[in-house]
């Protein structure tokens, strides 16, 4: 690895333990896309086609390949914990959840977007970031993409009003985040829910996973 690359990744590796993360070099080849991926976006998740950085605005597996083949280098990204909430009561997760866990969207999405600026203005150009779940820029408004009555096109990125922060999530593209962490010496595990029920984690001590390619 080039000293050049090696000194911005213990530039950026800096900046994410200032914001609370780790951060680890990873080779492309070890980040893994995977087509059943985004059977999981289409069907069981409640975010699918209702935000910008969601499947079915997202690329698809075979575009991600395809990109991530024109990368060497990237910096994968583990934020543990949800701020706010340590010690986790599944009753206090309400219905929809997903405002409930904007401090933990913001933070993951926030810090990914925040270090692929910071390698841009480095001269690392090819820097591009992925966050986590669906994003939650919209504080106090649906995303225009679930406001939009009738069929799902991705024209109405147009209208979307955080375009200069909104990046895909991991999983939205179709990477297999497990496996990529893994191959990263991370260990995921899923989080068990109460009763099964969907949203209802039994604790806080959850792992995040985040993914800035530099070149």
């Amino acid at each position: 690895m080039q000293e050049r690359l090696k000194s911005e990744i213990r530039k950026l590796t800096r900046l994410a333990e200032e914001r609370g993360a780790q951060a680890k070099p990873i080779s492309t080849t070890d980040i893994v896309v995977a087509d059943w991926v985004r059977f999981k976006c289409r069907f069981g998740c409640k975010g699918y086609g209702k935000h910008m950085g969601c499947p079915p605005y997202t690329p698809s597996p075979e575009e991600t390949r395809r990109m991530v083949s024109e990368y060497g280098t990237g910096l994968l990204l583990r934020f543990e914990g949800i701020p706010g909430h340590g010690n986790l009561d599944p009753g206090e997760i309400p219905e929809d959840f997903h405002p409930f866990f904007r401090d933990l969207i913001l933070w993951v999405n926030g810090t990914v977007h925040f270090l692929e600026k910071t390698a841009f203005y480095d001269d690392f150009h090819k820097a591009f970031g992925f966050g986590a779940y669906p994003c939650i820029y919209c504080e106090h408004q649906h995303c225009v993409a679930e406001e939009q009555e009738g069929i799902v096109d991705e024209s109405i990125r147009r209208k979307c009003r955080h375009m200069d922060l909104v990046r895909p999530s991991m999983e939205g593209v179709g990477m297999d985040v497990f496996t990529t962490a893994r191959n990263a010496g991370w260990d995921l595990h899923t989080i068990p829910c109460h009763d099964m029920e969907y949203g209802k984690i039994i604790h806080g001590n959850t792992i995040s996973i985040g993914l800035v390619l530099l070149e």
